[in-house]
């Protein structure tokens, strides 16, 4: 399913942050004790951290030593401090639910969302870029049917897929695993993946193209849901993610994971929330937060796809694209909160730049054809942190959209570039994988992804 709609608003307003809005939603966001999803629908030659010509070059050491990417990191134990493993009442031992559980929990999900859908209405009035995006959507889903049919077979009735694994005690919090066939070798590498979808319609099944793809070379993919908009705000978002990522950290290896080796990925929308979590958590334990559930030293890296890390250099981007400012900042938690989640920008403040060098290596993924997230966004975030002395590169896909990386190129089997640069550094140290040829089959016809792309709202 696409998962980062950027659909207009028609009220071009700007809301100060405790708007009539914001209390029109409040019932909604915090009294609702039901999951739900919105469906609106330089001077030093430094190898990189991936030899690709469009990438930019790692950052150097003040001694002029490059730095590597794959770093022995030391796994800090969070016994006392993580969350439980133990799920509630209503699930099996595992922590998944019956099928008859969910089909139950599916329709509460559909009443509410449901609801949330026509409040959302009422203030999003009649607008025609929103309407002819949600338009210009229909088509693009229609096109893209006979894959997303198959990948929902996948999802729903493979063995290999658990759904639903409650990672907290918030609305939304759960999680999906997708486990590698070959069970034998050892713990497995895990990718924690945060799906995008502009903060409003993100869902963890939006990442089991992803998680299907990269648990046939030997990776588990937990994909991480979160609370949306207008259920949640950014804070929320940002909360829940690194809930999601502490409860991996804590009991991947319960599942045939290693602790010790965690990557962390975003995609649009989810590599903002990811990217935010991550620093989030560097700050705290660099003693300016609250206390730690999960170590960062765990995360072997980030990978951003799609991402913007700047607020304050977006807004009137997203407002032109459909994203009108007003409930934009409703979702950011007002005009002056932007500096906050903006990644890019906290690392730069004077009191933090010390955690620079506490971040993993920051790989960033991005298509030259972007129009929903420009790919100077990535750009911009890469030398920002390489100034600092981080290690960061943006690797660039040209001519590619913001859904071609994560749906139609994976959709045309064979083999996909940009999977292919996650697996070489996730397997690095496996060559057996890495050079593994995988023949994934097509999913959708050639001519119905030109027109899909061509239709794209995104």
């Amino acid at each position: 399913m696409p998962s980062q709609t950027l659909f207009p608003i028609s009220s071009s307003h700007l809301l100060p942050p405790k708007s009539s809005t914001e209390m029109m939603f409040k019932p909604l966001i915090y009294d609702d004790p039901s999951s739900t999803t919105l469906l609106l629908h330089d001077d030093h030659s430094v190898k990189p951290l991936l030899s690709r010509a469009s990438s930019f070059n790692g950052a150097v050491t003040p001694n002029g030593e490059s730095t590597g990417l794959h770093q022995n990191r030391r796994r800090r134990s969070n016994s006392d401090n993580c969350l439980s493993a133990a799920s509630p009442d209503g699930t099996n031992g595992n922590g998944q639910q019956t099928i008859g559980q969910e089909v139950s929990h599916a329709a509460s999900e559909t009443f509410l969302l449901t609801r949330l859908f026509l409040k959302l209405l009422s203030y999003l009035g009649v607008g025609y870029r929103w309407i002819t995006r949600f338009l210009a959507l229909g088509c693009y889903a229609f096109l893209l049917m006979p894959g997303f049919i198959q990948v929902g077979y996948y999802y729903f009735f493979s063995p290999h897929v658990r759904r639903s694994i409650v990672y907290g005690d918030q609305p939304r919090n759960r999680l999906d695993l997708y486990l590698p066939k070959n069970s034998n070798g050892g713990p497995k590498p895990v990718v924690a993946f945060v799906t995008g979808g502009a903060w409003i319609i993100g869902y963890k099944a939006w990442g089991s193209l992803l998680g299907q793809q990269l648990s046939e070379r030997d990776i588990i993919v937990a994909c991480i849901d979160y609370r949306n908009f207008p259920q949640g705000s950014i804070s929320d978002m940002v909360k829940d993610a690194s809930s999601g990522i502490s409860f991996i950290c804590n009991h991947i290896a319960e599942y045939g994971g290693d602790p010790d080796r965690i990557y962390l990925m975003g995609q649009s929308a989810g590599a903002h929330i990811a990217a935010c979590a991550l620093v989030d958590q560097v700050v705290k334990e660099s003693g300016e937060g609250d206390s730690v559930s999960w170590s960062s030293s765990q995360i072997n890296a980030y990978f951003g796809l799609s991402g913007g890390y700047n607020l304050l250099s977006l807004v009137d981007h997203f407002h032109s694209r459909g994203l009108y400012r007003s409930i934009f900042l409703s979702i950011m938690e007002g005009e002056e909160s932007l500096k906050q989640f903006s990644p890019e920008l906290v690392v730069q403040d004077p009191n933090l730049k010390h955690i620079v060098a506490r971040l993993p290596p920051i790989i960033l993924f991005h298509g030259t054809a972007d129009y929903s997230i420009p790919s100077d966004a990535s750009k911009c975030f890469a030398e920002t942190l390489q100034r600092l002395g981080g290690k960061a590169e943006v690797i660039l896909y040209e001519g590619k959209t913001h859904t071609d990386l994560f749906l139609q190129d994976p959709m045309r089997g064979g083999k996909d570039e940009m999977f292919e640069d996650i697996v070489s550094v996730v397997m690095g140290d496996n060559q057996e994988v890495v050079g593994k040829s995988v023949d994934r089959r097509r999913l959708v016809p050639e001519f119905m992804l030109k027109l899909a792309h061509w239709v794209s709202p995104f």
